[in-house]
C-alpha cells in the first residue's frame, strides 16, 4: 500500500519521515505506479486537483457523524499525517480506482501512519481524521460534511477561518474551517475545473456548479482581501414539489392548483423574488407540469435546473478565456435556441439585456416560456424589465417597451423570504394589458401578513382576490382547464 519512491517522488523522500517501510504489507496498484509520473503534484499543503471520483464524506446510506470541536493539536496532527500520506501514495494511480477502492487505500495507509508515528488518538478522533483526509484527497475537503447535510441551504466561506451555514432560514457559524487559504483556494479550483472554468489571480471571479446542480460562486484574492470567499447554494437531494410547498406553508392547496393550471395551459411566466427567496426551487416545481412530448431548451449561467422531461436541451454560458476571447453570453444562447425549434424556453435567471430576447421569444410562438428575475414586487419586476431593455442600448419609446412586456408576459409569481427566514409565494399576478402608457396587472392571490406568534414566526394567510375570470381564461378553456380553474378560484379564501 505504501508507494515508496526515491528522490523523484513528491519531494519528501520515500515514506513518512522516520517511518520504516512495512514489509508485511501486500503490494497494491497504488504503489506500483512509477515515481516519475507524479511530478505534477504540488506541495502537500495544497494538493492540485486530480481526476479522482468525488466522494461524499460519510459512506453511502449513513448519517453524517457528529463532529467534535477542533483544536490546534488536531490540525497539527492532521498536517503531519497528510504530509506523510502525500510522500507515500501515488495520486496518479489512485485516480484509476473507483471511489470506494480509493477511499479504502487511503484509510489503510493513514492507519499505518498513525500507528508508526504513535499518535495518541481515540477511535472517534481517528475516524474523523480518516474522513477528513479522504475528503481532502478525493472530495472537497472540510466542505464534505456540510455538503452531506440536506438541511443546509447555503454554505458561506469567508476565508479559511470562518464558515457560515443557513439552516431553517437562519444563518449560523459552523465549526468547519480550512487549514489555510491555500487549501481553500485549491478546493475552489477543484470545484470550478470540473465545469471547465478557472479561478486564480488573473481571473478572480467565477460562477460554477457542483455535480448535483448546487450553485457555486468564488471570488479570490486580490479582490477578496481576507482570503477566498466561497458561496454555495445547495440543492436538496430530494427535489421539492408543489405539494411539499403546501405542507411547508409556502402556499395553499388552492394556490398550488392555480400554479399547476398556469403551467399546464402554457402561460408565459416570470418568477420574481429577492436573493434566497426560492425562485429557482419554484421554477423547478413548475417545470414538472410541462408535457413530456414538448421540446424544452434551458439557458443558464450555471446549469442548475432539474427538469424531468425526456426532451430537454441544456445550454450554459461560457466566460472568456485567458486571452479575453470565446465568451458566450446569455443573449447568445437565447438567440441561438430560437433556431433549435424550441416549444418552451426556460431562462434560469434574467439579469440584463437578454430579457428583450426572451420577450421576443415569448411573443413569437414559444408559449409557456419561463424565467426568473430579481425584484421585490410584481410591479417592480415590470420596471426592472424595462430598465434591462434600456441597458441593452435599445432606443425604443417607453410605451413601445411596455407594450412588448405586456404582450409577452402572462403571469408574475412573486416569491419572498420573510424576516423569520420562512419563504412564501406572496403574489400570483397576471398582466392584463395596457391602459394608456401604464401596464395593468391584477392579483389572483396574495399573502397577507397578520402578525407573528410567540416564537417570532410570521403569521398570515393566502387569500384570493375575488377575480371571476382571469385574463388567461380563454387559454385555460383551450386546454380544457377552465372548469378546474373556476373551481379553484371559487374555493380560495376571500378578503
Amino acid at each position: 500500500m505504501f508507494g515508496k519512491r526515491g528522490n523523484e517522488g513528491f519531494g519528501k523522500g520515500g515514506t513518512a519521515p522516520g517511518a520504516p517501510m512495512p514489509s508485511a504489507q501486500p503490494a497494491s496498484a497504488v504503489m506500483e505506479r512509477p515515481a516519475s509520473v507524479a511530478h505534477s503534484v504540488p506541495e502537500p499543503a495544497a494538493p492540485a486537483p486530480v481526476s479522482v471520483p468525488v466522494a461524499a464524506a460519510p459512506p453511502a446510506g449513513s448519517a453524517p457523524r457528529k463532529r467534535q470541536p477542533r483544536n490546534e493539536d488536531y490540525y497539527d496532527t492532521k498536517s503531519q499525517v497528510f504530509s506523510a500520506l502525500i510522500d507515500t501514495i501515488d495520486l496518479s494511480q489512485l485516480a484509476k480506482l473507483d471511489t470506494e477502492s480509493a477511499r479504502e487505500e487511503i484509510r489503510d495507509i493513514v492507519n499505518d501512519i498513525i500507528t508508526i508515528k504513535n499518535f495518541a488518538m481515540s477511535i472517534s478522533e481517528q475516524e474523523e481524521l480518516l474522513d477528513d483526509i479522504c475528503n481532502d484527497v478525493l472530495g472537497y475537503g472540510p466542505l464534505e460534511p456540510l455538503l452531506a447535510r440536506d438541511d443546509i441551504a447555503d454554505i458561506m466561506v469567508n476565508g479559511a477561518g470562518k464558515t457560515y451555514i443557513e439552516v431553517g432560514g437562519k444563518v449560523q457559524e459552523s465549526e468547519i474551517r480550512f487549514r489555510d487559504n491555500s487549501q481553500l483556494l485549491s478546493i475552489c479550483q477543484r470545484i470550478v475545473s470540473q465545469v471547465g472554468r478557472r479561478v486564480d489571480e488573473s481571473s478572480p471571479i467565477c460562477d460554477a456548479r457542483l455535480p448535483d446542480g448546487s450553485r457555486v460562486n468564488v471570488i479570490a484574492p486580490p479582490l477578496a482581501i481576507d482570503g477566498t470567499a466561497l458561496t454555495i447554494r445547495k440543492f436538496k437531494k430530494d427535489k421539492l414539489t408543489l405539494d411539499q410547498l403546501v405542507r411547508f406553508g409556502s402556499i395553499t392547496q388552492e394556490g398550488a392548483t392555480l400554479l399547476q393550471i398556469i403551467g399546464r395551459v402554457r402561460c408565459n411566466l416570470v418568477i420574481s423574488g429577492g436573493t434566497g427567496s426560492g425562485k429557482t426551487t419554484l421554477l423547478n416545481c413548475l417545470t414538472r407540469y410541462i408535457d413530456t412530448d414538448e421540446r424544452v431548451i434551458t439557458c443558464e449561467d450555471s446549469a442548475e435546473l432539474q427538469l424531468q422531461q425526456p426532451h430537454v436541451v441544456r445550454l450554459e454560458t461560457r466566460p472568456p478565456n485567458i486571452e479575453g476571447e470565446g465568451e458566450v453570453t446569455m443573449r447568445d444562447l437565447i438567440k441561438n435556441c430560437l433556431r433549435m425549434r424550441p416549444e418552451r424556453i426556460i431562462v434560469g435567471e434574467v439579469r440584463g439585456p437578454e430579457v428583450f430576447d426572451l420577450l421576443q421569444a415569448m411573443n413569437t410562438g414559444h408559449d409557456g416560456s419561463m424565467g426568473t428575475i430579481h425584484a421585490n414586487t410584481p410591479r417592480e419586476c415590470l420596471s426592472r424589465m424595462e430598465s434591462m431593455i434600456a441597458m441593452g442600448g435599445y432606443t425604443l419609446p417607453a410605451k413601445t417597451v411596455r407594450e412588448i412586456i405586456a404582450g409577452s408576459i402572462d403571469v408574475i409569481i412573486q416569491a419572498s423570504r420573510l424576516r423569520d427566514g420562512s419563504r412564501r409565494i406572496t403574489h400570483i399576478t397576471e398582466v392584463v394589458g395596457m391602459e394608456g402608457d401604464v401596464i395593468v396587472t391584477q392579483d389572483l392571490m396574495r399573502f397577507e401578513i397578520e402578525g407573528e406568534d410567540a416564537n417570532g414566526r410570521i403569521v398570515g394567510r393566502h387569500r384570493g382576490t375575488g377575480i371571476g375570470k382571469p385574463h388567461f381564461w380563454d387559454r385555460a378553456r383551450y386546454f380544457n382547464e377552465d372548469k378546474r380553474l373556476a373551481a379553484t378560484l371559487d374555493t380560495m379564501e376571500k378578503p
